[in-house]
């Protein structure tokens, strides 16, 4: 590990053996009632030119999707026509690159296990290389022991003895690579950064604008939370300073759990989708000899995930939306749900294989005109969970779900040719070809 990452860790190490817990209460927070509105952004054409010619697409690609029962990289899973994640995200690039006229690079933070398929992939289409490498690495951190906080030894597996350090990492990893160092060298101010597997993430030239305009260092998209959303980090105000930031459940306590899901309460939820200044990134690291200082999240597991029976141990990570905290002048923007799709289960990757989501001629993926959010789908996971069950169980493709509200599955059902579902309904037996299932 480089000495930036290594002092990252060791003072987060610290923190916890000094008792810190990585929580943020209720007390200590005020929600946020209102932030710009993405639809209310002017167009401002001559402004986004000249950022675009100085701006990247970076996509956060290193899961393997292992939740799903998968052993490579969660962006090379099929989305539509034999197409993957990753070669929608190319088509997004070439496509802003003919219709613009910017170079506009794309590039990968990858993990050592998604590196060599993922860079195959992009490697087959003509022309995405750019005069940036495509891709850096994460970093990984060691697994500590919960009782006496030291790195772990697990001889059995010893890669299971290391972590990933959360999606945090990305400011350290762009540094210690050496790619933050190249984009400036090659001219780059601008990054638009998201998750791979959220292909409602494409770059907005009036976003662009806005953040070049207003010299934002930091902004992250935000969109309006819903029951569904009860879980996901959510934006707050710190009472004490007034500043943004960003909280996780795992940094809420038990008692403020309640609030912390209280959708009415905390309106705004982070869609990891964020638009970084890449010179006031390199200067903030300078003035903090590399450690940039986002809030650790303490997560409890085993050091084999898949035997409870294995050591406890802390795994320590941190947001990259927590940056918001970091950056004077960070900014949230309210953007329409439209650019949050993103895969985590079976049950997202059911709705964006369906007509629920219309695929564009430019790599987007977008909900139908009709839809003003994407249906609600809870496939039974004993038999839809991980993706080989998943994919027998739908053989002929997803169902017609541009018309649905809510499907349940439950059991061990198969679905036939050209179904279409209707509205809200709940699904215990295999169905026919041509079915249609409403009520």
């Amino acid at each position: 590990m480089s000495d930036a990452a290594t002092r990252t860790f060791e003072s987060q190490v610290q923190q916890l053996r000094a008792g810190e817990t990585g929580t943020l209460p209720e007390a200590e927070l005020e929600p946020v009632d209102a932030v710009p509105d993405m639809e209310e952004l002017p167009e401002d054409p001559d402004t986004a030119r000249e950022a675009l010619a100085r701006t990247i697409v970076l996509k956060l690609n290193g899961g393997l999707g292992t939740s799903m029962g998968m052993t490579r990289a969660k962006s090379l899973l099929e989305v539509r026509e034999g197409r993957s994640f990753l070669d929608l995200i190319a088509d997004q690039v070439l496509a802003l690159r003919e219709r613009t006229g910017a170079r506009v690079p794309l590039v990968l933070m990858n993990s050592f296990a998604t590196r060599d398929d993922s860079l195959a992939a992009l490697h087959r289409h003509e022309g995405i290389d750019a005069d940036v490498p495509l891709d850096f690495l994460q970093n990984k951190v060691p697994k500590l022991e919960a009782e006496t906080l030291e790195p772990i030894d697990w001889p059995a597996d010893p890669d299971k003895a290391w972590a990933p350090p959360g999606h945090g990492d990305l400011y350290a990893a762009l540094q210690t690579s050496g790619m933050l160092e190249t984009l400036l060298d090659r001219g780059y101010r601008w990054a638009f950064v998201s998750n791979a597997d959220n292909l409602g993430a494409v770059l907005d030239e009036r976003i662009l604008a806005w953040v070049a305009r207003e010299r934002l260092p930091f902004a992250m998209e935000v969109a309006d939370r819903t029951a569904a959303d009860r879980k996901g980090g959510h934006l707050a105000r710190r009472r004490e300073t007034g500043s943004l930031v960003l909280r996780e459940i795992a940094q809420t306590p038990d008692e403020d759990v309640d609030a912390f899901q209280d959708v009415d309460r905390h309106r705004f939820f982070n869609t990891n989708t964020l638009w970084l200044d890449l010179e006031a990134l390199a200067a903030t690291l300078r003035a903090r000899d590399g450690v940039l200082g986002l809030p650790m999240i303490v997560n409890r597991k085993t050091v084999d995930p898949g035997d409870a029976s294995s050591p406890a141990v802390v795994q320590l990570e941190t947001a990259m939306g927590a940056a918001i905290d970091v950056f004077e002048g960070a900014a949230a923007l309210r953007v329409p749900r439209t650019r949050f799709a993103p895969v985590k289960t079976t049950n997202d990757l059911l709705g964006v294989r369906s007509d629920a989501y219309d695929l564009g001629d430019d790599g987007a993926l977008r909900l139908h005109p009709s839809r003003t959010a994407p249906p609600v789908i809870d496939l039974d996971t004993q038999f839809f969970k991980l993706v080989d069950g998943f994919e027998a169980r739908f053989p002929a493709g997803a169902p017609s779900l541009v018309g649905c509200d809510r499907l349940t599955v439950r059991g061990d059902v198969t679905f036939g040719v050209d179904v279409v579902v209707r509205g809200s309904v709940e699904v215990d037996a295999d169905v026919p070809d041509g079915a249609v299932l409403e009520g």
